[in-house]
């Protein structure tokens, strides 16, 4: 059987368009990039892609059908989830005002930030259950059946490439110095607010039905 392309292209511009999409994943890589800088942000988005082969691992597995069919299970999630961006809203809104760093691109200050970086994304990406009730409608609604599994682990594989590529950019984009400086300007006010949207995302998620 030929690589299927055009449900290759199908499915990957359907995760992008969703992946793009402002949620709690970009409102992390967000927050990472101002507080913490590039690296720490990469770092993010490298946990934020992780977390999506182990979604799409586990839809091709069959996982995926049995979270959505369980109503015990997708609230396992989802208030685990929310419980979650609860803990970092709230850590965000008792953070001191963050300094500015001497340099403000490639601070070394910003080291230790990364071993945790990593964990922050995955964590705020696979305790999401609208990500798993996502990645099952893309597969069962825009690839065949007669689709071999190796391909359909190509697509996975793609798509977590795509959303690492996407978060990337935006890591960069946010830590350039005349942005990032703004941002700095703002002092704690930048800590309330993102801790705030990630609560009132959590809310969003809590309320969530299937």
């Amino acid at each position: 059987m030929a690589f299927p392309v055009v449900e290759f292209i199908t499915i990957l511009g359907a995760f992008g368009l969703g992946a793009i999409s402002p949620g709690p994943d970009f409102a992390m890589v967000l927050r990472q990039s101002v507080v913490h800088g590039r690296a720490a942000a990469i770092f993010t988005s490298a946990g934020i892609a992780t977390a999506i082969l182990v979604h799409g691992t586990y839809t091709l597995l069959g996982l995926g059908l049995i979270i959505s069919q369980s109503l015990l299970l997708f609230s396992v999630l989802k208030y685990a989830g929310a419980a979650y961006l609860i803990w970092l809203g709230v850590g965000a809104l008792r953070a001191p005002p963050p300094k500015l760093p001497a340099d403000i691109a490639q601070s070394s200050s910003e080291q230790p930030h990364r071993s945790g970086a990593f964990a922050v994304g995955f964590f705020t990406n696979l305790l999401n259950p609208k990500v798993a009730l996502f990645f099952l409608a893309l597969f069962t609604t825009l690839v065949s059946a007669d689709t071999l599994l190796v391909f359909k682990t190509i697509y996975i594989g793609a798509m977590a490439g795509l959303l690492f590529i996407w978060f990337s950019i935006v890591s960069f984009v946010f830590t350039t110095r005349k942005i990032r400086e703004g941002f700095y300007r703002t002092g704690v006010w930048f800590n309330r607010v993102t801790g705030v949207a990630l609560i009132l995302l959590a809310l969003r998620l809590a309320v969530t039905q299937k």
